[in-house]
């Protein structure tokens, strides 16, 4: 494999591009992108912004590619960009009218790209035309799946006149601002050609410079991981913005990303090349396990089924061929052997590891004081061959939550909480670590513990953390049958210095923070569950997913339908409740626990593992723009889960609601009874 890339040509790129085509501006008014559609070019002043029409903020990579699209893994993706897009309720943009449309640019507002890892995104937007994106700030893994491809990437909207001027536009203003790394990677047309470069020694890493300083958790992981110039692993100390390739502990993917990067690997490295290391790589069949029972007979009709069928066959392939461990089907019923995240944290992550996995919620294990982080395709594939990840160490906010919580506050309650605060949703918080610490997080188990870590996805974050300690290894006693000594000796050091440094600090307390809900629309509408104006009906309630389908989460919906069993009461007539574990492992902890039953008598309806509802494939996702659903999932972005209006809220919250028939708080008073808001 190395000899054939060592006499591959590689060259860089021009150092000047003209961009000729036309301009996109993704605006909030539909009517405005129709006309774009139709050939007429928007006008926009470039000196005087407050002039221009309002620009969409925080645009998902669910609207960019809404999930069942991401079933294709070649050009035809090039058809289907902003087909999810939304403008209030309005989806203006139809399949293949952007490729139509002759567009070389699209423009938007904050938060371009946030949401799910899917390379699909960039790559229908390239397939489509589209060589530049212009957004006033973009989401860390959306804009590296860009460079990663080759597609250019701005915040300067003085473009928008040079491009429509059909000036030649320095390629250094594509890289001003950028590490050395990330410089080179955009200078070779993406990280590929960009890595063959690095192989042939044609570039070269830049030395670490970074003298002794007191260090974050997560800078002391990175130190350990990253590369030095001659390739050797590990380095005195690192500080914010240094930029190298850290070696991962744990590389994974699930079905819907190894199909692609199988298909790039092939490619471009060969059919018979073998991949670096393949113990320390895992697959997992874990998304679309349920998908038949959800997808219209509109999208059977354009074989998106078949499709979907395709991408599980083609990583079973590959792990065959490769010899890689594949966390797959059931043998003997419907489901899958987990979720990515549960597994990994149940099974294969240690203190103090760098973990890299093709879904943005990979931070999930950060739990357990891992560095673990979300990737795209084209890192994913890149790390097959070098074993390695592009990595520029990002500054650290310390989140703070002092004091006791209250009895029905949960984890999902905190992180709902911080994603509603101002320096989150002004994007203060993007591609940064996210240590999580105080009297209240270190109450909170493993298991809950991962959903903080988990959310830092939702926050933009670049990953989210925990120092671990007695709980961690407590988890890794039971959950491993580790040798208590030996897990012990892993968390040692595993800590912040006094004196490190951080972007910013945030401090709650927690005997303020009540059940929260997010609003329909984006994590970040967070509210109080007792600020609903009016009682707010469910048809759907959902537990389950990576974030809501673990051990303690199964502990709360058993809690709250237990209580409703003693004063006589059930799942409410007007309400479907799912819960949905999030592995096995989950499973038969819930049958030694004797959950089934009462989920059972208390009218749920459970399901095996799959990430399921959440993305849009599985029972439990809303089949009406006007159902109401209440879900302890991650995300509620426009159409992530179907059309209907998506309330994110605690396991307690969700079950509580089910029994009620609208949303309400679980109140655990000496009674037990469930309270309206």
């Amino acid at each position: 494999m190395i000899n054939s890339l060592l006499e591959r040509k590689i060259d860089k790129r021009p150092d000047k591009v003209r961009l000729e085509g036309r301009i996109l501006f993704l605006t909030e008014d539909p009517e405005l992108i129709k006309r774009q559609l139709a050939g007429e070019d928007l006008p926009w002043d470039t000196k005087n912004p407050g002039n221009n029409p309002k620009l969409r903020d925080d645009i998902s990579t669910d609207e960019i590619t809404p999930a069942h699209y991401c079933f294709y893994f070649d050009e035809t993706l090039g058809e289907i960009p902003y087909v999810g897009l939304k403008c209030g309720s309005v989806t203006p943009i139809g399949r293949g009218e952007v490729k139509r449309g002759g567009f070389v640019c699209a423009v938007s507002g904050k938060r371009r790209g946030k949401g799910s890892s899917r390379e699909q995104s960039p790559y229908a937007e390239m397939c489509a035309g589209i060589k530049v994106v212009i957004a006033e700030n973009i989401e860390r893994i959306y804009k590296q799946n860009c460079q990663n491809l080759g597609v250019l990437t701005s915040t300067d909207f003085s473009l928008i006149d040079r491009i429509r001027g059909g000036e030649e536009i320095p390629l250094a203003e594509f890289t001003a601002g950028e590490d050395e790394i990330t410089r080179q990677v955009i200078e070779y047309g993406g990280l590929f050609p960009f890595n063959v470069a690095r192989m042939q020694k044609k570039v070269f890493l830049p030395p670490f410079k970074t003298g002794k300083r007191p260090l974050t958790l997560a800078e002391k992981i990175f130190a350990r991981h990253m590369k030095n110039e001659k390739g050797e692993v590990g380095v005195a100390a690192v500080k914010p913005g240094d930029t190298g390739f850290a070696q991962a502990d744990l590389r994974f993917s699930h079905e819907y990303v190894t199909p692609m990067a199988a298909i790039f690997f092939e490619r471009y490295v060969g059919k018979d090349a073998k991949v670096n290391d393949a113990s320390s790589i895992i697959f997992f069949r874990d998304h679309l396990t349920f998908l038949d029972e959800v997808i219209s007979e509109e999208k059977k009709k354009l074989g998106l089924l078949d499709l979907a069928t395709q991408l599980k066959l083609k990583q079973q392939d590959f792990a065959a061929k490769q010899g890689i461990k594949l966390h797959g089907e059931l043998k003997d019923r419907k489901g899958s052997e987990g979720i990515c995240h549960s597994i990994v944290l149940e099974s294969y992550a240690l203190p103090g590891q760098l973990n890299i996995g093709s879904d943005s919620h990979t931070p999930h294990v950060g739990a357990i004081g891992c560095v673990a982080f979300g990737i795209g395709t084209t890192d994913v594939f890149n790390s097959w061959i070098t074993k390695d990840v592009r990595v520029k160490v990002p500054e650290s906010v310390r989140i703070v939550i002092r004091g006791k919580k209250r009895e029905n506050v949960t984890a999902k309650d905190f992180i709902l909480k911080i994603l509603s605060l101002d320096y989150v949703r002004s994007g203060k918080a993007l591609a940064k670590v996210m240590e999580y610490a105080g009297e209240a997080i270190e109450e909170l188990s493993v298991d809950e513990r991962a959903t903080m870590t988990n959310m830092a996805a939702e926050i933009g974050g670049f990953t989210g953390i925990v120092a671990p300690d007695k709980k961690a290894v407590d988890f890794l006693v039971e959950r491993r049958a580790m040798d208590r000594k030996k897990a012990e000796s892993m968390i040692e050091g595993l800590y912040s210095d006094p004196d490190a440094q951080y972007a910013h600090v945030i401090e709650l307390d927690a005997a303020e923070i009540t059940p929260m809900v997010a609003t329909p629309g984006d994590p970040g509408n967070g509210k109080y569950v007792r600020e609903l104006n009016t009682p707010v009906p469910v048809e759907i309630a959902y537990g389950g997913t990576c974030t809501a389908g673990k051990n303690e989460d199964m502990d709360m919906y058993a809690a709250v339908l237990a209580d409703a069993l003693k004063q006589g009461k059930r799942v409410a007539d007007s309400v479907k409740f799912y819960i949905q574990f999030g592995s096995q492992e989950t499973r038969e902890y819930c049958l030694r626990k004797g959950y089934l039953d009462v989920f059972q008598k208390a009218g749920a309806h459970v399901i095996e593992p799959s990430c399921g509802a959440c993305i849009n494939a599985g029972p439990g996702v809303s089949t009406r723009p006007d159902q109401v659903v209440i879900s302890a999932q991650n995300r509620n972005f426009p159409g992530r889960s179907g059309p209907g209006q998506m309330y994110l809220a605690s396991p307690f919250t969700v079950a509580a609601s089910a029994v009620a028939g609208y949303i309400v708080e679980y109140e655990p008073s000496s009674a037990r009874e469930l309270v309206g808001a």
